[in-house]
């Protein structure tokens, strides 16, 4: 019996054309996909959708190549080329996935805002400047005399009338001095007459009557002196005005020149205060004059200018200047800072916003618009930013003026510029909004 061979199978035989072919289809392969490349890069395409393309041919290569492999019963590189097919598959999807995610454009976020109107108004031209109060009749009270305090006869802040005594020194040895002159004036008065009447009888002669003449009136200019050192040391107010706090006590030895208590009058004040010189020629006298003080918060007092120095200063080119102010209730003290407005006669129109409307920068200072726009595609209106630059002119209080970039009846973000961009859509709430006002008073100021 013979032996039959086992029959095995015998994997078919690759001719040597048609590996040529497959080589020369592999390398036709590998230039169309980096021709590919190279269209789509030349064109702008991005850099995901490359990949996408790469991963993509990958995957159909290797999964052709797979097959084929497989069919000749080579298992081992089929199996190879089935896994480098599956890594390009998910590479692809993921690839795919990441660029519709960067692709699709998130939604513009809308942000809220407050809104405020450009207006035109009627401002007043005005000189602002600094200054400080003065009494328009005051003195530091002082002696003339040093002496003792004896008498203090007026009380620290209390009212006093022209001629009211103050204080009075001690006295006693001027009075004691001043009975003595008195006492040797009256003897050279008795010798005077006696010498007259001897004089008519020819009995002394002439030179002897104007000797007692004269001692007489010696003696009686010794007289005048001492009344007239007693007088000094009484200290009288000089003219009506409010008492400050005295500065000597009972007892206490003072000096001549010594300070005894401020005393000013309070029923008119002045305004001290200076302006460039550039503003001269629009000073005149009678310019209506407002006056705000920290001390008083909210309250404004108006007078008059009542003087313009002969003088500019030469050191810092300024013109002194001098506002006068009734004052009937006195809250107006010498001393108080003041911020001052001189009101010139002209009216002009001026478009105002609130100055927490400007974003301010070193390249320019803008504000943002706020406009309708309605979407070309959807038709769906909004409400979009238009950042404007524009010049800033004056300030009073939370407005400022726009001497150029916005018009009358235009709407603008009014705070909160600094987070905003240009193209942004935006949404009104003026729930919470501030009140701007020309003269601001903070609770916390």
């Amino acid at each position: 019996m013979h032996d039959v061979a086992n029959p095995t199978f015998q994997p078919k035989k690759i001719s040597k054309w048609r590996k040529i072919r497959r080589s020369i289809y592999v390398i036709a392969a590998v230039l169309v996909l980096v021709a590919g490349v190279a269209v789509l890069k030349g064109l702008g395409a991005a850099t995901l959708l490359l990949f996408i393309l790469v991963f993509s041919v990958l995957a159909v290569f290797f999964a052709s190549l797979a097959v084929r492999l497989f069919y000749v019963g080579r298992s081992v590189g089929g199996a190879l080329c089935a896994m480098i097919c599956l890594i390009s598959t998910v590479a692809d999807i993921k690839t795919l996935q990441i660029y519709k995610m960067t692709s699709t454009k998130p939604p513009m976020p809308v942000a809220t805002v407050t809104s405020a109107p450009v207006k035109e108004e009627n401002w007043v031209p005005m000189l602002s400047a600094v200054g400080s109060v003065s009494a328009a009749q005051g003195a530091v009270v002082s002696t003339e005399l040093g002496g003792t305090v004896g008498e203090v006869r007026f009380e620290n802040g209390a009212e006093a009338k022209k001629g009211d005594v103050l204080i009075r020194l001690d006295v006693s040895q001027e009075e004691a001095l001043l009975r003595s002159a008195q006492a040797e004036a009256e003897l050279a008065r008795t010798d005077l007459e006696r010498a007259r009447d001897l004089a008519a009888k020819k009995v002394v002669s002439n030179a002897e009557l104007d000797a007692a003449e004269s001692k007489f009136r010696r003696l009686s200019a010794v007289v005048d002196q001492m009344r007239s050192n007693i007088a000094k040391k009484t200290i009288v107010a000089p003219f009506d005005g409010q008492l400050g706090i005295r500065q000597v006590n009972v007892g206490q030895m003072i000096n001549s020149g010594q300070q005894v208590v401020a005393l000013a009058s309070l029923d008119r004040v002045y305004v001290d205060f200076a302006l460039p010189e550039q503003n001269l020629a629009k000073l005149t006298k009678d310019l209506e004059v407002q006056v705000r003080v920290d001390a008083l918060p909210g309250r404004e007092f108006k007078g008059k200018l009542t003087a313009i120095n002969s003088v500019v200063d030469p050191i810092t080119r300024n013109v002194p200047l001098q506002a006068t102010l009734e004052n009937p209730e006195h809250v107006l003290r010498p001393g108080m800072f003041a911020k001052v407005a001189v009101m010139l006669p002209e009216t002009k129109k001026t478009i105002v916003i609130p100055g927490s409307a400007v974003s301010y920068a070193p390249y320019g200072d803008s504000v943002f618009v706020i406009e309708k726009q309605k979407d070309p595609k959807t038709g769906k209106e909004s409400l979009v930013l238009r950042q404007q630059f524009v010049r800033i002119g004056e300030v009073r209080g939370d407005f400022v003026s726009v001497m150029k970039g916005l018009k009358a009846g235009e709407e603008i973000v009014g705070t909160g510029v600094f987070k905003l961009r240009n193209g942004m859509v935006v949404t009104i709430n003026n729930d919470l909004a501030p009140k701007p006002e020309l003269n601001p008073n903070p609770a916390d100021t």
